[in-house]
């Protein structure tokens, strides 16, 4: 029996075929892989005179981890970068900036030149409320082009910008606002998702309890429903119409606050991370540049709430900053039909997706009938990140959407993924994320930081800073060292388990508290997952550690089936399956088939409600990130009925 990590890693590397080749950017890699090995910080050097500057910068980087700063002396601002550049230029004025579209079928097409206008009106109606540089104001938008206007009438005057996943309730929002101190909120009434309205200014409203800072609440009127406003709200509509000559951009210092977001983690004071102005913006433009081959002519879908980091990295900061169009969907993807995520791509002409390796496992759920009804013939590649990609959903991509899929690998703390084979360029292998790029390095280190040998398991360490890394806790620097810089001294721990094959491919095997330990032997729950979905009787699988009275802890799967499978034929044939290719220790205790997984609207399946199902009956935590009750009813109904 092959040793599971072995069985991994050991798939062959695909070298990608002439018509996905990118000569010209592989000449552009080849020469900034040069500058990394001469020095990164040469790297970083030249992305950043990739943007335009009010003031060069001093130093490209000072101090190291994790006391460091970027650009120093540098004065920059990421709205002028990312929307007046191309506003100005006559080539690229009228270029669409955003191709939106609603759930309910509204669509909207905004210029660069539209963008900037509307941007920096709002801009300008912020300054008229009394926000200013430093003030922090949270976004809680769903996808929307005024998503887009909110960011960056922020990034105008030097505001904080805090997004709050439109999904969340009350006490979510509440604890977030509380947290960042918020002097302004840019809400909308509501939102569609799944046929209904989200209420997120009933939401917001509920909220407001006991939060003296929050001063101004903008309300932008989706629906249509003109909602009538209560104390210290104001129209979206009414501020930007007021400010039509806007206000200029704000020159900043390069390490100056621009963006706050919360890590999902499983304290009980939201963990706000705080990214830098130049840092964040040099960082998602490599990276939006690198990873998705962002050229002239493409129609970019970032397939995410905004209320995802991915978002703001890969289409409102990344993929502006690249000059490219992005295409922004409101709703949810099986919505109205199945064919909704094929019919977006073919009225929008999409030629590139971003998404959770979660959307392909949903594709090919939906069937061949209906893929092969959407060829999609403008589609050029899917690149994915989030979660674990499994071997079996990154073949049927490749195979059957016709297109290179590219693995990333970041963090809501990393500010931006930095190990993927470079789109049009490198080698691909099912379920890595290929090889970190330039400006970046890590290792692979045991539990006393000693690196191990390739194919060996260990925990990811970052071992050198870059620009889109987080430079903070806000407002708590103490819990910025211990959460990442105390276990191993001056390298940044991730807390995620990982292995480096042979080939030099990083394989990110998930969190460390996802390893679970059966009779002493510890094993990831995604070497599990990775022999489970190779049955293809199974759409997609998760995995998860309850406790066991003799081995500590069992593995339990929980699977959602292809048409037409015998359930209970799939549940005994993965429990020997599991049994004869890991060994007898991480065989299944449990296999749960269900109609759906509980998951985010960012596509992460939630683990923790499973475990909570199992090991305490029911969900014990907030629910409120979940996309769909119905599939926790799903779960609930499962266990319940196998007794």
């Amino acid at each position: 029996m092959a040793d599971s990590v072995e069985q991994l890693i050991s798939v062959p590397v695909q070298e990608l075929p002439e018509r996905w080749r990118s000569p010209d950017r592989a000449a552009e890699i080849a020469r900034a892989r040069a500058l990394h090995d001469r020095d990164p910080d040469e790297y970083w050097a030249w992305v950043a005179g990739r943007q335009r500057w009010t003031r060069p910068w001093d130093e490209v980087r000072t101090g190291n981890l994790p006391n460091f700063r970027y650009f120093t002396g540098g004065l920059i601002n990421v709205a002028d970068n990312c929307v007046d550049r191309w506003a100005e230029d006559p080539a690229t004025a009228d270029r669409p900036a955003v191709v939106w579209e609603g759930e309910p079928g509204d669509t909207r097409t905004v210029t660069y030149a539209e963008l900037a206008r509307e941007s920096s009106s709002l801009a300008a109606g912020l300054l008229e409320l009394g926000i200013g540089k430093g003030d922090v104001v949270a976004i809680y938008l769903p996808n929307l082009v005024e998503a887009f206007t909110a960011i960056h009438a922020c990034n105008r005057i030097g505001a904080i910008y805090t997004v709050l996943f439109s999904g969340f309730g009350k006490d979510a929002v509440a604890a977030r606002l509380k947290v960042s101190g918020a002097k302004a909120v840019v809400v909308a009434d509501a939102s569609y998702r799944r046929g209904k309205l989200v209420p997120l200014l009933d939401t917001l409203r509920a909220a407001r309890a006991g939060l003296p800072s929050l001063e101004h609440v903008v309300v932008l009127d989706r629906t249509g429903r003109a909602v009538e406003l209560e104390s210290g709200e104001v129209s979206y509509a009414d501020l930007v119409a007021r400010h039509p000559d806007g206000t200029p951009a704000v020159p900043l210092e390069a390490n100056d606050p621009a963006f706050l977001i919360f890590t999902s983690g499983t304290e009980s004071t939201p963990k706000g991370v705080v990214h830098s102005v130049a840092g964040f913006l040099v960082g998602t433009w490599a990276n939006a540049y690198w990873q998705a081959g962002l050229e002239e002519g493409d129609v970019y879908w970032v397939a995410a709430d905004v209320g995802w980091l991915t978002f703001p990295i890969q289409a409102v900061i990344g993929g502006l900053a690249c000059g490219t169009t992005i295409a922004c969907y409101e709703g949810a993807l099986d919505t109205p039909t199945t064919a909704r995520f094929y019919e977006f791509c073919e009225r929008h002409e999409v030629t590139k997706v971003l998404a959770a390796p979660t959307v392909l496992r949903m594709l090919r759920s939906f069937g061949e009938e209906l893929r092969a009804a959407h060829p999609l013939p403008k589609l050029q590649l899917v690149t994915v990140q989030g979660e674990p990609l499994d071997a079996d959903t990154f073949t049927w991509g490749l195979t059957r959407l016709g297109v290179p899929i590219v693995n990333a690998y970041g963090q809501t703390e990393t500010g931006s993924t930095w190990t993927y084979p470079v789109t049009g360029v490198d080698a691909l292998k099912a379920g890595s994320a290929g090889r970190p790029l330039p400006g970046h390095g890590c290792e692979v280190v045991d539990d006393d930081g000693v690196p191990v040998p390739a194919g060996t398991k260990g925990n990811l360490v970052i071992t050198r800073p870059f620009p889109t890394l987080a430079r903070t806790v806000w407002h708590d620097h103490e819990r910025y060292l211990s959460a990442y810089f105390t276990r191993y001294p001056g390298k940044y721990c991730t807390n995620d388990e990982a292995v480096l094959d042979a080939d030099g491919h990083l394989w990110v095997l998930g969190r460390a508290d996802d390893v679970i330990n059966v009779a002493a032997h510890r094993i990831s729950t995604m070497e599990i997952e990775g022999v489970v979905t190779a049955d293809d009787r199974v759409a997609e699988a998760a995995v998860v550690g309850v406790p066991d009275a003799t081995k500590g802890t069992v593995p339990v799967a929980f699977v959602t089936l292809l048409p037409g499978a015998d359930a209970r034929a799939v549940a005994d044939d993965l429990i020997r399956r599991v049994g004869a290719e890991l060994g007898g220790y991480a065989r299944l205790a449990r296999v749960y088939p269900v109609t759906a997984l509980p998951k985010t609207r960012t596509g992460k399946t939630m683990r923790r409600l499973l475990r909570d199902v199992l090991v305490e009956g029911g969900p014990s935590g907030d629910t409120s990130a979940m996309e769909d009750p119905g599939a926790l009813d799903a779960v609930l109904a499962a266990v319940s009925t196998a007794g």
